[in-house]
């Protein structure tokens, strides 16, 4: 499979792949690249509605430029202190903010996420957050209200009264919980619905299908996050628990 930057010329193929209503993974298999390399192009230039080869390809090149200018000359990325390659964990950053944008998330609120989620402590300042991603304070003041009301991410003060935002193992549990609530007020309405309709008319018999298949699903899905909640804290094997 080859690596490397993609060429412009396999951008002008993701475009057409898309005007022809492809999924990713079709693409991807025509270019011979890994579905996460299509996923992540596209989601970084403009979208699958936005997407444009010869746009996608002028912005790849300007950030190359841009970062050969900020790097030493002759220097390779250094290891982090924890030992860990800093353009690999780069890469994979870049890669999770992806995933999270095909989600639905917006893209300020990926960068914000996915960089809380791969720090050990799963807390940062605002201030560390602005140096770390390169943007403005009021951008991480947006992700972080739009996080918080997805209960995804929650606010506390360290020792020097500095507020963080934190990540912890139980904000997916929430965040499931949070919206199985809404569903709950979708089910509800769509069978307001069949009382002013009319039991028994086509619209009604749409929207009482609509609220028991959202009612089933919406009860299958609290139900598995209370039994799985406990794999949240599971907490990794040393080498010492695999030997002993």
């Amino acid at each position: 499979m080859p690596g490397g930057r993609l060429t412009q010329q396999e951008r002008q193929q993701i475009a057409l792949g898309l005007a022809d209503g492809l999924a990713y993974a079709e693409i991807a298999r025509s270019l011979d690249r890994p579905t996460s390399t299509i996923t992540r192009e596209v989601m970084r230039n403009g979208g699958p509605t936005a997407y444009r080869a010869d746009l996608a390809h002028r912005a790849t090149e300007q950030r190359a430029h841009r970062r050969r200018q900020a790097a030493p000359r002759d220097a390779k990325a250094p290891a982090q202190a924890d030992g860990r390659d800093s353009e690999a964990v780069r890469e994979y950053e870049e890669a999770f903010t992806t995933v999270l944008m095909g989600a639905g998330t917006p893209r300020m609120m990926a960068r914000v996420l996915a960089c809380l989620y791969i720090t050990d402590s799963g807390s940062l300042t605002a201030a560390e957050l602005v140096q770390h991603l390169q943007v403005s304070p009021a951008s991480i003041s947006k992700a972080i209200t739009f996080l918080e009301g997805q209960g995804l991410v929650r606010r506390e003060r360290d020792e020097r009264r500095r507020e963080r935002y934190v990540v912890d193992n139980d904000v997916w549990y929430q965040a499931m919980v949070a919206g199985a609530r809404s569903l709950g007020q979708v089910i509800e309405t769509a069978r307001q619905g069949v009382g002013i309709l009319g039991s028994g008319t086509p619209a009604a018999t749409r929207l009482e299908n609509i609220a028991r298949f959202l009612d089933f699903v919406n009860e299958s899905t609290t139900r598995a996050a209370e039994q799985a909640r406990d794999i949240l804290y599971v907490k990794p094997e040393t080498p010492s628990d695999a030997t002993s």
